[in-house]
């Protein structure tokens, strides 16, 4: 489970509107009839249309500076270990997004009126998609990108020859570019990936629209803030302050394994990706150390996630050899997440 939560920006300032947002979310439900399309939910329903949103998020900004965000996106990217798990049902998916969004409101450190934060105070909209896009980021569009420029530099060539710009024989310039296609490095079904290619596999995932003030529209939630939970003394009162990420993530993995009976792996906590980060060393030690049947399920799973592991299984006498295995690693790691092709 990999879960983001950022302001949505435009350049270098906070957009004024959620529309730009919503529309990019609604390009799933092109050109699919009603009983296809995907509808923002809520803890309140469950067929909120784009337009209704939009004018709830973009009213719900009372008092918010030009410097401060209108809203957060969380993005919740389940594994493809775990949509296999759950059989890649929506509508189990949509019940663990409302579970987590009370997680979500208990992670803040702070009251309102003298009570806790709860999920009831949360304005959010939740959709659910079910592609992915290939993007200049992911390794098959940078190792695709050579054979991609030459195909369209001989494209640009024929329809040049085609105008009478230019003088050349179209159909052997047709052939290179069969002869191009067929060397490229990654294919689907014998295409070559191409940027904005939809992705193969179970790709399901969430996009949450979360407003940064309350339903009250008076109080400001920001999960972004950049007071980790604390407390602090202000006009002679003890005030609680701040969001803590770190537990909101840790909760929204553990329900979805006490909801799905999901036996989660080392590798696939949040724990293990932030030792890996802080503490690389602990998390190799820890990744070594673990019994062999769940050893073995974790270099599977790393493995499939595009991690390189043939180095992993190195003497600890060894420093260099360790720490370069560690750093193909996290950078194994880093390229997983970031492509969206997350199998870890």
């Amino acid at each position: 489970m990999y879960i983001t939560i950022t302001p949505q920006k435009l350049g270098n300032s906070y957009n004024s509107s959620v529309a730009d947002f919503v529309s990019y979310l609604e390009k799933e439900n092109e050109d699919k009839s009603l009983d296809e399309i995907e509808h923002f939910f809520n803890q309140d329903g469950e067929q909120f249309r784009a337009k209704d949103v939009i004018k709830d998020i973009d009213g719900n900004t009372a008092k918010l500076k030009k410097s401060e965000p209108r809203f957060y996106s969380i993005t919740v990217n389940p594994s493809k270990s775990e949509l296999k798990h759950i059989q890649n049902d929506s509508e189990k998916l949509k019940a663990y997004t409302k579970a987590i969004m009370e997680d979500y409101a208990k992670a803040f450190h702070r009251d309102i009126e003298g009570r806790a934060i709860e999920v009831k105070d949360i304005k959010y909209y939740a959709k659910l998609e079910h592609e992915r896009l290939y993007k200049g980021t992911d390794k098959a569009i940078k190792e695709n990108a050579p054979f991609h420029k030459k195909i369209v530099r001989l494209e640009n060539e024929i329809q040049k020859i085609k105008s009478g710009k230019m003088v050349g024989d179209v159909s052997k310039k047709q052939n290179q570019i069969k002869r191009l296609e067929f060397e490229a490095p990654h294919k689907i079904n014998g295409k070559m990936i191409t940027q904005g290619m939809a992705k193969e596999g179970v790709q399901s995932h969430i996009h949450i629209i979360v407003s940064r003030k309350d339903q009250s529209n008076r109080y400001s939630l920001s999960p972004g803030s950049k007071y980790s939970a604390s407390e602090v003394e202000f006009n002679g009162k003890r005030v609680k302050r701040g969001f803590d990420r770190d537990q909101f993530i840790t909760n929204a993995e553990k329900r979805f394994d006490e909801r799905f009976k999901y036996n989660r792996n080392f590798v696939e906590t949040y724990r293990a990706r932030k030792l890996l980060v802080k503490k690389p060393h602990h998390y190799y030690a820890n990744l070594l150390g673990l019994p062999k049947n769940e050893k073995a399920i974790a270099f599977k799973l790393l493995a499939q996630a595009g991690v390189p592991t043939t180095m992993l299984n190195v003497p600890t006498s060894q420093t260099q050899l360790v720490l370069k295995a560690i750093n193909k690693l996290k950078q194994g790691m880093v390229k997983a997440l970031e492509s969206g092709s997350i199998s870890i």
